[in-house]
């Protein structure tokens, strides 16, 4: 939680206390309201201890005394329950003799005697007081009521609660790197020590290292105990860490104070890799270097973090002076020393984490991977309870925000426990999630390649048995795991007439009819999928290797590079700065893996860091991507878009006498259950009206009309979902329909339209299209039959970037795509990051031609003001002096409720630039005069993209781009729409299309 100055008082404030001004020297201002010189030594004083300042180093020794600060630092801490100040124990500890045991103790009496939940406690807090004295959640309500059972006597003396308080901190773990250091000793102290101790306390003062492992534990605990000793955690520019899971963390509340050490801890946690130094990691976060040694220092404490560490410089160096960490050139011997050390309690334990050419080599060894998810996935973990591991996993992913490379193999391991489990209700989402999970990480830890495959191009040398990693564990699939082929959108059940919102009613899509085989779902078989990945690829024939459907396969044994795979929290992404995320991502990944669906306000990589399989902008999570898809491959379901803040008072033509139509909101905001749907919303053509008015009034909206022709028997959409890449490695384009069991002249029509779509719109990344299966209409319907395959079509319907983790057999799907087209390999990475730059232009280009400024809007809507009154002038409907309906030439295409109109709008006579329009009777098409035809015309999607981009094109805003006019997709081609006719008290459109675009500028980035 970061915190700044609320007024301007507090930052001229602050200002002046950073640069150390006197009194005298104060603005007039400043000291007019501060008033007098002891309430500035005041103010100086509260504000080096919010920010935990040394005394010796900060203004306050200027202006109170050594003791009166930490004095009042202290008593600071315990009012606002905060952490214990490990960085000033060099006075806290040995001046002021203050264990942090002590403090802890006084920390939970206070809330026991001011009756305040544990929860009151903040989570940091909470933990480390759980460490060294143990009173956890569960303890602390028994203390709580075992002091509530004495009654009257609680109530009179709230001292009793100390009665049940440890007097005598618990055993915990201490790493044999730590220091030990002396607090300022009594006589009668000195006198009481035994004669071990007394030698112990001899070694520590004169012995140039002090580290715990040189000393006996049974001594060091005693001394410990009766608070003689305390340790020193020491941390330097030059070490690093790898953070562990976050075994312990207590889930209470955030800090509503001010701690600078604290606001960096998850920032740490997120940003923090081997590889990375200390100073790095400050560059990166733009941090003080003091500060974060110090959080560091924190988590080493707690067991979150392992500082990564040569041995020997235990032995040799000094405890307070900055240590060379062993270099990556360095005999590797070296750092596979493994020491033993005790715990207080005794107990050895193995000390493995030591820095070997494992985690400080090369990284160029590896290629690094970061997989985004949401917070969704957390709670998904911990539903199950099936197995501890995933709960911990759980807590350090949505605690830290991220998942480090070492954790993944356990957490694959602990999602194997699900293997054959049956679920039902919620916890099928929960399977669902965990079985795409695992799927998807040990796709990427294999770098895309089968484990019988003999080539990578990543690297070269020779590929050694130990090496292959398998690329699809054992992992069972449940009769009852949902259709990944065929999806299901929510029909609004919805009566028109009831005042009320009802809540929307899932519409599930049957298994099929000979017509609609593509959509069923076939019987899921229970062999594991790694057995089921290498059938289908024909990976093995008799135990022999063969190509992957590519002809790379003969060039020769190389060496594959390991894959390491981090989960990072898009919450925990989005906390960070952009600037400092951009750090992060261009220092430690290579590639970055995006789950589907993401929330808007995820943080997506700019077009200069690490390739990006995922949404290539924000405006691809939004229905713009839709736009870009009808427009490029010149196919798609007939669809209008309609402006934010518009009141319809009739459907227009291409809506009107529809049965039923797919909704959806332009920014997933949502209005009684309408909208904020991944898949749409299906409603009713009787009540669509009002949908659209509901969901107009916080957004823009997306309509698509369907005829009862286009709906099964059950009166449900059909779609096919296609797991991207499309291409092969070789470039060539799989019959899809071959694996779906279609008819032949159905399979035929498919993978005409698919190679349509991958010659049209390279789409070389991880993903999937959905198709949607319509009526072909005819010029006469006297012969029509439903079972007649020669009726339907398939269209796309719409494109998603990423893994679709609530679909496991779709994410199987697309890992085998991976597979086939070597997607992660180096030779692809360069192709998919163009392919996806090119899709950034295009998202660019057709929001800037629609927005509410763009050319086509001002078209419409721009007034002009003319030297003569004429007919033009006096209407109220249109706003536009360029383009008027009863000027320009028309041609009438259908009546309001014409049926099939999607068929005449596809068969009218077009011209190159043109309008439609709906004068609430007959929709036409106007002709527009050649002066005004580039600002309609259509994006020239074979224009080389542009090399040089400035600046603000780099930078992709997360703000929503909402269109700035009415369009209608008519099946082709995307045109300007005019429905004045249809708005609620005629409202001019260019009001509209202002007020979109001035609450465009205001909302908050």
């Amino acid at each position: 939680m970061q915190h700044t100055p609320v007024t301007i008082e507090d930052q001229l404030i602050s200002k002046a206390v950073r640069e150390e001004c006197q009194w005298e020297n104060l603005p007039k201002r400043l000291q007019s309201i501060l008033g007098s010189k002891d309430e500035w030594h005041r103010r100086v004083t509260a504000h080096c201890i919010k920010k935990r300042l040394l005394w010796n180093t900060c203004f306050a020794c200027k202006v109170c005394k050594e003791g009166e600060y930490y004095e009042d630092m202290m008593r600071y801490l315990r009012k606002n329950l905060a952490l214990f100040p490990y960085h000033l124990a060099e006075y806290v500890c040995r001046v002021m003799r203050i264990s942090p045991f002590r403090y802890y103790c006084d920390m939970i009496f206070e809330v026991m005697r001011n009756e305040q939940p544990y929860d009151s406690i903040p989570n940091f807090s909470a933990a480390d007081a759980f460490r060294l004295t143990g009173i956890g959640r569960n303890e602390f309500i028994d203390i709580m009521n075992k002091c509530r059972s004495k009654k009257i006597m609680w109530k009179l003396n709230k001292s009793i609660a100390k009665d049940f308080l440890p007097t005598l901190p618990v055993d915990f773990p201490i790493d044999p790197w730590w220091g030990v250091c002396l607090v300022n000793f009594t006589i009668e102290e000195f006198k009481k020590l035994s004669e071990d101790e007394m030698a112990t306390i001899d070694k520590i003062c004169k012995e140039e290292a002090n580290a715990y492992f040189l000393f006996d534990p049974e001594v060091i605990k005693g001394l410990y105990q009766r608070g003689l000793v305390y340790f020193d955690v020491p941390v330097y520019q030059d070490d690093r860490f790898k953070v562990s899971k976050l075994e312990g963390f207590i889930s209470n509340r955030e800090q509503s104070y001010e701690d600078p050490i604290e606001e960096l801890l998850y920032a740490v946690f997120v940003v923090s890799n081997e590889n990375s130094t200390v100073a790095e990691l400050a560059s990166t976060l733009q941090a003080d270097v003091t500060q974060l040694q110090a959080a560091a220092s924190f988590v080493c404490r707690l067991g979150w973090a392992v500082k990564l560490i040569d041995p020997s410089s235990v032995l040799h160096d000094k405890i307070g002076s900055p240590r060379a960490v062993l270099s990556d050139d360095e005999d590797a011997s070296r750092a596979s020393i493994s020491s033993t050390y005790r715990s207080a309690d005794g107990e050895e334990a193995q000390h493995g984490d030591n820095l070997g050419t494992e985690s400080s080599g090369s990284r160029s060894s590896h290629v690094r991977v970061a997989f985004i998810v949401d917070a969704n996935i957390t709670s998904y973990l911990m539903m199950g309870s099936v197995s501890p591991g995933l709960k911990s996993h759980a807590v350090t992913l949505y605690e830290a925000g991220k998942l480090g490379h070492t954790s993944i193999p356990d957490l694959c391991q602990d999602l194997s426990t699900l293997e054959g489990a049956k679920f039902e209700g919620e916890l099928q989402e929960f399977a669902n999630h965990a079985f795409s999970l695992r799927c998807v990480l040990e796709c990427l830890i294999s770098g895309g390649v089968a484990t019988d495959a003999i080539v990578d191009t990543m690297g070269s040398g020779t590929l050694s048995n130990d090496e292959a990693v398998t690329l699809l564990a054992d992992v069972n699939l449940p009769d009852n795991f949902g259709d990944s082929l065929t999806s299901q959108i929510i029909e609004a059940s919805m009566v028109s007439d009831a005042p009320q919102e009802v809540p929307l009613s899932t519409e599930h899509v049957p298994e099929s009819t000979k017509h609609e085989a593509a959509s069923s779902t076939p019987s899921v078989d229970t062999t594991a999928l790694t057995e089921t990945f290498s059938s289908n690829l024909n990976l093995q024939n008799e135990g022999k290797p063969i190509p992957v459907e590519g002809p790379d396969t003969g060039k020769g044994n190389k060496k594959r590079k390991k894959y390491r795979v981090d989960i990072l929290r898009c919450e925990s992404l989005a906390s960070l700065t952009p600037a400092t995320l951009d750090r992060l991502f261009s220092r430690d990944y290579d590639i970055v893996v995006s789950m589907i669906p993401l929330p808007l306000t995820t943080v997506l990589p700019g077009p200069s860091g690490p390739v990006h399989f995922g949404p290539p902008s924000h405006s691809s999570m939004t229905q713009w991507m839709k736009l870009v898809l009808y427009s490029t491959v010149g196919i798609g379901p007939l669809s209008v878009i309609l402006m934010k803040g518009q009141c319809l008072r009739m459907l227009p033509a291409p809506l009107a006498g529809c049965e039923k139509a797919i909704i959806w909101s332009w920014d997933g905001s949502s209005v009684g259950g309408l909208g904020n749907k991944f898949e749409g919303n299906l409603v009713k053509g009787g009540i669509l009206l009002h949908c659209l008015n509901c969901l107009l009034k916080c957004s823009a909206v997306l309509v698509q009309p369907l005829s009862k022709h286009d709906l099964d028997s059950s009166g449900r959409i059909v779609t096919l979902d296609i797991p991207l890449p499309l291409k092969n490695s070789d470039g060539s384009i799989p019959h899809f329909g071959d694996e779906l069991g279609l008819p032949l002249e159905e399979n035929t029509k498919l993978n005409s339209l698919l190679t349509k779509l991958a010659n049209n719109m390279e789409l070389k990344t991880v993903g999937y299209i959905r198709l949607l299966k319509l009526f072909k209409a005819k010029d006469s319907l006297k012969h029509f039959s439903p079972d007649n395959d020669e009726k339907y079509e398939w269209v796309p319907l719409t494109v998603e970037f990423g893994f679709p983790l609530f679909s496991p057999k779709l994410c199987n799907n697309i890992c085998k795509r991976i597979v086939s087209s070597q997607l992660l390999q180096a030779d692809s990475l360069m192709e998919q990051h163009d392919a996806m730059q090119c899709i950034r232009k295009r998202l660019k280009d057709i929001c800037a031609l629609y927005q509410a400024t763009g050319p086509a809007a001002k078209l419409l809507y721009q007034k002009e003001q003319a030297k003569e009154p004429t007919r033009t002038n006096k209407l109220m409907n249109y706003a536009s002096g360029r383009w008027n309906p009863l000027v320009d030439p028309s041609s009438p295409i259908s009546g309001a409720t014409s049926e099939f109109q999607r068929l005449k709008l596809a068969n009218r006579q077009r011209c190159r630039t043109e309008v439609l329009s709906f004068d609430g009777s007959i929709l036409r098409s106007y002709t527009l005069a050649p002066v005004y035809e580039a600002a309609t015309r259509s994006i020239d999607e074979n224009a080389p993209l542009s090399t040089t981009k400035s600046d603000s094109d780099e930078a992709d805003s997360r703000e929503v781009i909402l269109p700035g006019l009415n369009l209608l997709y008519d099946g082709s081609e995307l045109h300007p729409f005019d429905i004045g006719a249809c708005l609620q008290a005629r409202q001019p459109v260019a009001l509209i299309a202002e007020a979109a675009a001035a609450s465009a500028s205001l909302a908050p980035k």
